[in-house]
């Protein structure tokens, strides 16, 4: 692929995968200049915008400060929050947005590397296993099922879990869009994965994407994703995104996604000397 055509995917990311596209779940959404601070089932506040430009102009240390400031404080006023992300892009004009979130008490995760491809590139035949079977979730405990084995493959705390879980489920419940697959032999799910096709635009992004360490490396979770990919075309769309670790990105590298970015969520967690 050439860097037009990197830059044209990155453009068309920006253009159709931010903002009000990435909180279709939310159960609100307040905007603070740029940034869209929006709130989930279970405690959880998600920050993203476009960019961090403010009506002031281009973005600066100075403006930059401000907005963290800003947005912590909408969620220590909330008590019901108790965790807030905020996910960055490594494309991004963003001058001291690392600092000032570490000074105001947010923790970088690992770094994950955006993906963008066509969907066909990832529609292949593959192999699986003796005993293995792809299925999508038909119900709300097998969600909730599902998403539980991902949150323990992940190596989540049980809270966690439990409000992944929940608000997957809801998520489930409310858009008829929202698919959740897995891989399971003699009644234990091995893989996990979501496909969110997003309404309005060219994509369908794969989600959640695990697979117990014994089963790795058997092409399972390539079969999974090429399940996912086959719905995405059903669905009209022409691209598939993810937000990839080291484990999935090789994967979809092979099967032709280019890396166009990345992105590492900075995570704030609540003490008990947050009050309201």
């Amino acid at each position: 692929m050439t860097d037009v055509d990197r830059s044209a995917l990155l453009a068309a990311y920006d253009t159709q995968l931010r903002r009000e596209a990435e909180v279709p779940s939310a159960l609100s959404a307040t905007e603070l200049g740029p940034l869209i601070l929006a709130t989930y089932q279970g405690g959880r506040g998600f920050i993203t915008y476009r960019d961090l430009a403010t009506e002031a102009g281009p973005a600066t240390e100075e403006s930059v400060r401000a907005l963290v400031a800003g947005a912590l404080e909408h969620y220590r006023s909330d008590p019901e929050i108790t965790r807030v992300e905020w996910k960055t892009r490594g494309h991004d004009h963003a001058p001291g947005l690392h600092e000032a979130l570490v000074a105001a008490g947010f923790e970088a995760e690992e770094p994950e590397s955006v993906m963008i491809g066509e969907a066909g590139l990832l529609a292949v035949d593959v192999e699986l296993p003796s005993g293995v079977e792809i299925r999508r979730a038909t119900g709300e405990d097998e969600v909730a099922r599902v998403e539980h084995v991902a949150g323990e493959i992940f190596g989540d705390e049980p809270d966690r879990i439990a409000a992944q879980v929940a608000e997957v489920v809801a998520r489930f419940r409310r858009d008829p869009l929202f698919e959740v697959w897995f891989a399971e032999t003699d009644g234990q799910v091995v893989t996990t994965g979501r496909l969110e096709p997003v309404e309005g635009t060219e994509f369908a992004g794969i989600w959640g994407g695990s697979t117990l360490p014994e089963f790795r490396g058997r092409g399972i979770y390539r079969a999974l994703t090429a399940a996912r990919a086959r719905s995405a075309i059903a669905h009209g769309k022409r691209w598939i995104n993810s937000d990839s670790t080291e484990f999935s990105r090789p994967i979809l590298e092979r099967s032709g996604l280019v890396k166009v970015s990345t992105t590492t969520p900075y995570i704030w967690a609540r003490t008990g000397q947050d009050t309201a």
